[in-house]
């Protein structure tokens, strides 16, 4: 159980949201052929993922919003909300294999061939609503990968920790009147999508199992540190996971064209490190992270290269 699992798939490139749209189909692809070029790549187990069963998307999401989906793609719609959300008439069977993708990585950490997974996945999940779309996603694939891993290995309480610039508000607003998940958030505010306040912790069962942490721009290392060890870890500590899921955007570098955060390459290894010690003491160090967000092609590379050496860092065999 030495390795790290690293999903991809070619055919997330199908996915086509045209030529001046930050969610380009280069991005899985790149970080890909740039760890499987490195010797980091040879501490990896690469996976092909298949694409998820409608059951599973309908775990999280209405199924009146998946069939309006695929025959909006199917169809030829070039967007799902009237905005920035952009598809194709491949994008419902892509969205399907990205979703997939995250349950393959919760397969690799259950089954005991790895401790880790990364899906390197595409469209990202982490905005789109139980029944709607939103900021370039159409299904929520870390909340999918969450219930997938309740219900199919009988995970009691999964954290998701959210480092991508933008907050997570499909996942927030799926999970929360649900106590069984907690979810952590840093991410720009006042900013896209506009939610996303302290002063918000969940509706009735699931109050307070909602954290989020607003970033004011030009937030660096220092204000990242001091919100992971000052909060998500007494939360951490508290709710003591059985799993432990990252949605790993990594806009919030400081070279990524959609925001204003100063998150620097190793700040990305730092903080999957402080998150890897969560699931060493609580759940046998299991971690599924699922790409997010990062539209400068150069730092989302280098930024997934530190992330996923901190995570092969000191494994046995």
């Amino acid at each position: 159980m030495g390795k790290t699992a690293f999903v991809y798939h070619s055919d997330f490139a199908l996915h086509e949201t045209g030529d001046f749209h930050p969610e380009t189909r280069a991005r899985a692809r790149t970080v890909y052929e740039h760890i499987r070029s490195t010797e980091l790549g040879r501490a990896l187990r690469f996976v092909d993922p298949e694409p998820a069963a409608s059951k599973w998307i309908d775990a999280v999401h209405s199924e009146d919003y998946r069939r309006m989906t695929e025959s909006a793609c199917r169809g030829g719609a070039r967007t799902l909300d009237g905005g920035d959300t952009c598809v194709c008439p491949q994008s419902y069977d892509v969205a399907l294999l990205a979703a997939g993708s995250a349950l393959a990585a919760v397969d690799q950490v259950y089954s005991g061939n790895c401790r880790h997974a990364f899906s390197c996945a595409r469209p990202p999940g982490h905005h789109a609503c139980t029944d709607h779309a939103m900021g370039f996603c159409l299904f929520n694939n870390i909340a999918i990968a969450a219930r997938y891993a309740q219900v199919h290995y009988g995970a009691q309480r999964v954290l998701i920790v959210d480092w991508d610039v933008h907050h997570g508000n499909g996942s927030e607003e799926i999970f929360a009147r649900d106590p069984t998940v907690l979810f952590f958030s840093t991410h720009q505010y006042p900013f896209y999508p506009g939610s996303g306040a302290a002063s918000y912790t969940g509706d009735g069962p699931g109050d307070g199992f909602t954290i989020n942490v607003p970033m004011i721009p030009g937030a660096d290392i220092e204000v990242y540190r001091r919100a992971y060890r000052e909060q998500l870890l007494p939360a951490a500590r508290k709710f003591a996971p059985d799993l432990v899921l990252i949605s790993a955007g990594f806009d919030a570098h400081n070279e990524d064209p959609l925001a204003s955060i100063c998150l620097q390459d190793d700040d990305f290894r730092e903080l999957t490190e402080i998150v890897k010690g969560v699931a060493e003491e609580f759940c046998e160090g299991r971690i599924v992270s699922v790409l997010e967000g990062g539209y400068n092609l150069q730092a989302l590379v280098r930024s997934v290269h530190r992330h996923l050496s901190a995570l092969v860092a000191d494994l046995p065999g």
